[in-house]
């Protein structure tokens, strides 16, 4: 008989590992995340050009029931996506070409947004953690160089007391 599992602390991270074969399936991967996200949330995306980070956050639109087509926002910088029904708007915001930290972000006023919004950052990473303590940092890898495939390694970690007791498993469909 096997030992009672530890109860999860605030302090140490929750992850999960989801290895995602298709562009349908990152959609998906999105789509249930967003039954997950509430508003107040702050998912930080990490990849590489042509990852799927995007294409994660239209599903997470898909998923949330917000207006308008999740493009990249790469050269607007923020998007706001409301919610076609009674939940939170969608925030999502491409950092790239920004080169500092929260400073660089201020006049986009997520600090505001957050409390109301489901807010995805890509390139986020050094740029928004001073926002909350409390954010899902989502890290795709895809194979490098001159390659057509499309597996990607997902994973997906709760930081923060919000993220304490959920279970992020369901994410692996």
């Amino acid at each position: 008989m096997e030992a009672p599992a530890a109860p999860h602390s605030a302090a140490e991270p929750l992850s999960v590992s989801i290895t995602v074969n298709s562009p349908d399936q990152m959609g998906e991967l999105g789509r249930r995340l967003a039954k997950l996200l509430r508003a107040g949330d702050l998912v930080m995306l990490t990849g590489e050009l042509g990852a799927g980070k995007t294409t994660l956050t239209r599903g997470l639109g898909e998923g949330l029931g917000v207006r308008g087509a999740v493009t990249s926002p790469t050269f607007v910088i923020a998007r706001v996506h409301p919610s076609l029904g009674d939940g939170p708007p969608l925030v999502h915001v491409d950092a790239y070409r920004l080169a500092g930290g929260l400073d660089d972000m201020e006049d986009l006023d997520l600090d505001v947004s957050l409390p109301e919004s489901v807010i995805v950052v890509e390139w986020g990473e050094g740029k928004v953690e001073e926002l909350t303590d409390d954010r899902l940092s989502v890290i795709i890898h895809r194979a490098v160089g001159d390659t057509t495939d499309e597996v990607r390694h997902v994973t997906v970690t709760g930081l923060g007391e919000r993220w304490s007791g959920v279970e992020l498993g369901v994410l692996g469909g």
